[in-house]
C-alpha cells in the first residue's frame, strides 16, 4: 500500500467508525453537531498502523528525538508511531503529558523517555481550539523541548490551528472536518 491507500482507507475507517451525528458538547465547551470519536479507529489495529503509517511519512524530513501529546487522544497515536518507528528501523520514543501533575511518586506531568532539550513533535487526535494542545506544549517548554511541530489526525477547522500558529508553531493535519464531512463531492 501507499500513503495516499493508506489515508484513503484511514478516511473510510473514521466516516464508518468514528464521526457521530447528533448533538454534543465538546471538551472546550462548544455545542457541535457532529462528533469525531477517533479513538475507536486509532486503539483499531489496522487504525493504529494506518495513523503511525500516515504520520511517519508526514514527519520524514523532520530532525526529532521524541513524540508525545496531551493525554488521552495522543496515547494511542503515540503507541503507534513509536512501535512503528522502530519497526520500520528509525526509532522515536514517546512521551504523554498528563492534564496535571500526578500528586504521588515523582509528581511528573510529562511520562516518558524525554530529556530536556528534546526535539519534539507534539500529536493529538482532535483539535477544535487548541487549548488542551497549548497547555501540552506550555509544560514541554517548561522542559526546555523544542517542539518542532504539531501534527493532529483531525482538524475540526475551528481556530486551532491558527492560535497555535499565532503562537509560532508549524501545525499540519492528516484530515479536516471537511474531508470527513464529505460525501459524494458535497458537505453533508
Amino acid at each position: 500500500m501507499k500513503i495516499d491507500e493508506y489515508k484513503a482507507r484511514l478516511l473510510e475507517l473514521l466516516k464508518e467508525k468514528a464521526l457521530k451525528v447528533g448533538k454534543f458538547v465538546l471538551s472546550s465547551g462548544k455545542e457541535s453537531d457532529y462528533y469525531l470519536d477517533e479513538r475507536i479507529v486509532t486503539l483499531s489495529s489496522e487504525g493504529a498502523y494506518l495513523t503511525a503509517k500516515i504520520m511517519l511519512d508526514m514527519l520524514k524530513d523532520v530532525k526529532i528525538d521524541a513524540i508525545g501529546g496531551p493525554t488521552l487522544a495522543a496515547d494511542p497515536i503515540v503507541g503507534a508511531v513509536s512501535g512503528i518507528s522502530f519497526a520500520d528501523g528509525k526509532p522515536i520514543d514517546g512521551f504523554i503529558v498528563r492534564k496535571e501533575a500526578k500528586g504521588y511518586g515523582t509528581g511528573k506531568l510529562i511520562e516518558g523517555p524525554l530529556a530536556k532539550g528534546s526535539r519534539v513533535v507534539v500529536v493529538d487526535g482532535t483539535m477544535t481550539t487548541g487549548g488542551s494542545l497549548l497547555k501540552a506544549l506550555e509544560a514541554l517548554e517548561n522542559e526546555d523541548c523544542k517542539v518542532v511541530k504539531v501534527l493532529v489526525l483531525i482538524d475540526r477547522l475551528e481556530g486551532g490551528r491558527e492560535l497555535l500558529q499565532s503562537k509560532g508553531y508549524d501545525v499540519a493535519s492528516v484530515f479536516t472536518k471537511d474531508d470527513l464531512l464529505q460525501k459524494k463531492g458535497k458537505i453533508e
